[in-house]
């Protein structure tokens, strides 16, 4: 047994984990037959979805074996350690993308599936479980289920969006998308309301693939709220892409970076800076678009010692007008926030998975630095908005969502429940499902 410190995303905790590094099919059917777990993949969820204190952590990136790639087709065949930056460097080249990304490339695939992750994309490409074509799952009975659309799709429906809780993802087929290479046209349009924004994301969605905006969370008044909605396509150009040199933020600070008055300064020079380059077309490596933030290693360090939550909820299109605003007004009052707050929508499609996060409506995301009952209170406040809306919070963010407005925000839970190996613990799965 090795006993060793882990931690999210968001360093709240660094609590020991009995650790077993995994690698190849027979050795993961060995150590998880029988035994009690969850697995680990990059450690790029920021709560306790892929923890599990005191108890054992297999850890899933030693499953990093390429399987298969169909550069015809478009297919890739993978274990579940393998991340998308591996994924990419492999196949663009080649002329194929990940339909659908989240906001760092350093998750892992499995990581990608049990949190069905989604990007800026979701109203043309939906979530990333929607191109999972096959997946192999190791219950800890010694069973092993490969699942497909069309082979139990049940099993499939489960894993996609369960957490992890379902056994381990051993491996998995994906659909890449065809792209003319590793080039992003975008544009940043400003705007002063919530209701704005609304409108130009629909306007923009028929003609601009990715869609996503920054908003200055500290400057809402009433209906009053700057913002820049960011759009984005593929785009062919023969111009040589430079190899991308990440900076690393060299220490923890003893106090949270991330504070009242930095917020200010940053947003207002941010909100200047874009609207100086309205309305201009700028062509954006794919890495600097879609991951600006893996161009600085480790910049969670920058919240301190105490760490940082990130609240991440969507609210029903019936309600997303009302509740963003009353959301962004008791996020404002607060003086909280962060850097980075982003706004989102998602589109009108069936959900991939049981459990998927995603539905039609509006996605607010922000970083809080922990302040202890000071944070947790204004989680409060947030969540009786969100619950009152008929919304949901994203599992993969979040550390302390009370088990009623989980029960609320995932009204087939009851019915993945029936899926859960009796196996597989994560902190997460006991403070929400009870066991």
């Amino acid at each position: 047994m090795v006993m060793r410190p882990v931690e999210a995303w968001g360093r709240l905790t660094h609590e020991l984990h009995d650790w077993l590094p995994l690698g190849g099919r027979e050795q993961v059917e060995a150590s998880v037959r029988g035994a009690h777990g969850l697995v680990y993949g990059n450690g790029r969820s920021y709560g306790d979805v892929a923890l599990n204190p005191g108890g054992k952590l297999w850890a899933g990136r030693g499953l990093d074996r390429f399987i298969a790639f169909d550069r015809a087709l478009g297919t890739i065949d993978c274990e579940a350690g393998v991340t998308l930056q591996e994924i990419t460097a492999a196949t663009l080249p080649q002329g194929w993308f990940l339909p659908v990304t989240p906001g760092t490339q350093f998750a892992t695939v499995g990581g990608a599936i049990a949190n069905d992750v989604h990007g800026k994309n979701h109203h043309r490409f939906g979530s990333f479980g929607e191109h999972v074509l096959e997946l192999s799952l190791q219950r800890t009975d010694g069973e092993v289920i490969a699942c497909s659309p069309h082979t139990h799709p049940e099993w499939l429906a489960a894993t996609i969006g369960g957490l992890g809780l379902t056994g381990v993802i051993t491996r998995a087929r994906l659909q890449l998308r065809q792209v003319p290479g590793p080039w992003m046209a975008s544009e940043g349009v400003p705007f002063t309301s919530v209701a704005e924004f609304l409108q130009l994301s629909e306007a923009s969605a028929e003609k601009w693939e990715y869609v996503v905006a920054w908003i200055d969370c500290l400057s809402t008044r009433g209906e009053y709220l700057r913002g820049v909605l960011f759009r984005g396509r593929h785009e062919a150009s023969d111009r040589p892409l430079s190899p991308r040199r990440a900076r690393q933020f060299p220490f923890t600070p003893p106090v949270s970076l991330v504070n009242g008055a930095s917020l200010r300064a940053f947003n207002a020079l941010y909100w200047q800076r874009q609207r100086m380059n309205t309305g201009r077309l700028r062509l954006q490596a794919y890495s600097d678009y879609f991951y600006p933030l893996d161009g600085l290693l480790a910049w969670n360090r920058m919240y301190g010692p105490r760490g940082f939550y990130q609240y991440q909820c969507v609210l029903p299109a019936a309600q997303q007008l009302p509740a963003t605003v009353e959301l962004l007004g008791e996020i404002a009052r607060s003086g909280s926030g962060s850097f980075l707050g982003v706004l989102k929508t998602f589109g009108d499609r069936p959900a991939a998975g049981l459990l998927s996060f995603p539905q039609h409506g509006i996605t607010l995301a922000l970083d809080f630095p922990n302040q202890g009952p000071r944070t947790q209170a204004l989680f409060d406040r947030l969540n009786a908005i969100v619950q009152a809306a008929g919304g949901r919070l994203y599992p993969a963010k979040d550390a302390c969502m009370p088990r009623a407005l989980f029960e609320q925000g995932y009204p087939r839970l009851e019915e993945f429940r029936r899926f859960r190996d009796p196996g597989m613990s994560s902190q997460m799965s006991r403070r929400l499902l009870g066991e």
